[in-house]
């Protein structure tokens, strides 16, 4: 990449799960539009590649977080880490993707000039030198959270001397066999580090202020390794992966409508691999089931760790971190070598990349969602954040679909111009679609874009209407402008017109 502006089609921002997936689906379905990856690391997979706690995998099945056009060929439906960056490098190897990819390359601002229907890009690299270059389209799959800082719940360690790890930063040589931990949190990374670490551990302890729904299942999807001996690999993957799709949209609707049922169902579970006089106190949040996302437990390992006496799950508030662990309020005394902070992340969006347009700072609290996929008023800008109740991979194959289809149209007419048009007096109702309880959704809120009641001026949370919409829609809807730099754009009113 020369110092002097490159010009492309589309600029992707992260070699993820969301930027390969764009890439994919250029080769595909934009063949004749030109790309780069620009990537802050030296390694692709984006989270997959950042996280390196133990047992990092999966929280959702590889036939949901896969991508729609490459199967999962694995016998265990939930995946390590290791297992999913093999699955990427794959992907970019035979699609020939990896020649496109820059990596150590940061992209710090991107400002849109109408003059050349280009975003004017600045990039550091991982030299600390400053580059610039310009691209008709910025495609944002750089994820949802801060790579640089995780989220801090300002624990003051007092006279504690052991060592302190916060999984987003975890040391490749930190030895923790026979020692006491304390793992802070009960989300979904809190419940994969404690079964793993208590293999080598004298104890782990998993401390919660809050019990979290817990869901068991096999790490194995015997349907989905049944159907692949007898039908084609694509075949049996399109579906295991719709049985799934509409299994988790079931079980989210009945978990809405029918709580207590789900939260029996769930209890029962726990109950029959850890006995029946089991006090399930310590799971039984003050919620319902999905008013936070479910935390998966793969083939019991959890409860398995608890069986054995290796792990052990407490409910209470810190009082102190002492000389040789944690004091709770009520007294309890938890002893502990090393305390992993698993306290959440801290929600970041569009990679914390200073956006404008004409020079003026683009503030995307300020504006709608548009199809959960661009937003009011700002060309040629697309992003992906993925579903609160499904996988993440559900909303970037639709995204990235959806912008391939624009891509295409916009050739047709000759437009290099893509604005979704929102007037100032729209009316619209706003609604909380991040009505979910979790902690990083409560405290990201105030950067998040707006979200309508009525679509498509939202992020929906219905993949399935999502994905009948996003490919039959009409691109020119009435709303998504098309013209060529140097023409006008049809007024608000006109746009409103049209889609009457």
């Amino acid at each position: 990449m020369a110092d002097s502006a490159t010009d492309f089609d589309v600029l992707i921002v992260g070699a993820g799960i969301s930027g390969i997936g764009m890439a994919a689906h250029m080769r595909e379905k934009a063949p004749s539009h030109s790309y780069a990856i620009v990537e802050r690391r030296e390694n692709l997979g984006g989270t997959w590649d950042l996280f390196r706690y133990p047992g990092i995998r999966s929280d959702s099945d590889m036939h949901t977080l896969g991508f729609d056009f490459e199967p999962w060929k694995h016998e265990k439906s939930i995946a390590d880490g290791p297992a999913i960056l093999d699955y990427l490098e794959r992907i970019v190897d035979e699609r020939d993707i990896r020649r496109h990819i820059r990596f150590g390359h940061k992209v710090l601002a991107a400002d849109w000039r109408g003059a050349d229907a280009r975003w004017h890009v600045t990039l550091e690299t991982s030299e600390g030198e400053k580059k610039h270059l310009t691209a008709n389209w910025l495609y944002l799959g750089s994820g949802y959270y801060d790579y640089d800082e995780a989220y801090d719940p300002g624990f003051d360690l007092g006279e504690f001397e052991g060592q302190v790890i916060h999984p987003q930063f975890w040391p490749r040589d930190l030895d923790y066999s026979g020692k006491n931990v304390v793992v802070i949190g009960s989300g979904a990374t809190a419940v994969t580090i404690v079964p793993s670490m208590a293999a080598k551990a004298a104890k782990v302890t998993m401390l919660q202020r809050t019990p979290t729904w817990m869901f068991s299942r096999p790490a194995k999807d015997g349907f989905a390794n049944f159907i692949r001996k007898i039908l084609p690999e694509e075949v049996a993957y399109r579906i295991t992966r719709w049985k799934n799709i509409t299994m988790q949209d079931i079980s989210f609707k009945r978990a809405r409508t029918k709580p207590e049922k789900v939260g029996e169902f769930l209890h029962k579970k726990i109950r029959k691999i850890m006995g029946e006089d089991f006090d399930l106190k310590p799971f039984t949040p003050p919620y319902n089931p999905w008013d936070q996302r479910l935390c998966l437990v793969p083939d019991d390992d959890l409860f398995e760790a608890m069986k054995s006496g290796k792990a052990d799950v407490v409910t209470g508030q810190i009082k102190a971190f002492e000389k040789g662990g944690v004091r709770l309020v009520d007294d309890t005394f938890l002893p502990a070598d090393i305390v992993v902070t698993a306290t959440g992340l801290k929600l970041a969006i569009a990679g914390k990349i200073a956006l404008s347009k004409e020079g003026e700072p683009i503030d995307l609290s300020q504006h709608f969602y548009y199809k959960g996929c661009m937003y009011s008023n700002i060309p040629n800008l697309a992003a992906v954040f993925g579903y609160l109740n499904a996988s993440w991979t559900l909303r970037a194959d639709i995204n990235s679909d959806y912008v391939c289809r624009v891509l295409q149209h916009q050739k047709e007419k000759g437009a290099d111009v893509a604005t979704p048009i929102l007037p100032e007096n729209h009316g619209l109702e706003e609604d909380d679609i991040f009505d979910f309880s979790s902690g990083y959704i409560q405290r990201g809120k105030a950067i998040m874009p707006k979200n309508a009641v009525a679509y498509p001026w939202r992020l929906n949370q219905e993949y399935v209407t999502d994905r009948k919409r996003m490919r039959t829609d009409p691109v020119e809807d009435g709303i998504l402008d098309l013209h060529r730099h140097g023409t006008n754009a049809r007024s608000s009113d006109e746009q409103l017109e049209a889609a009457e």
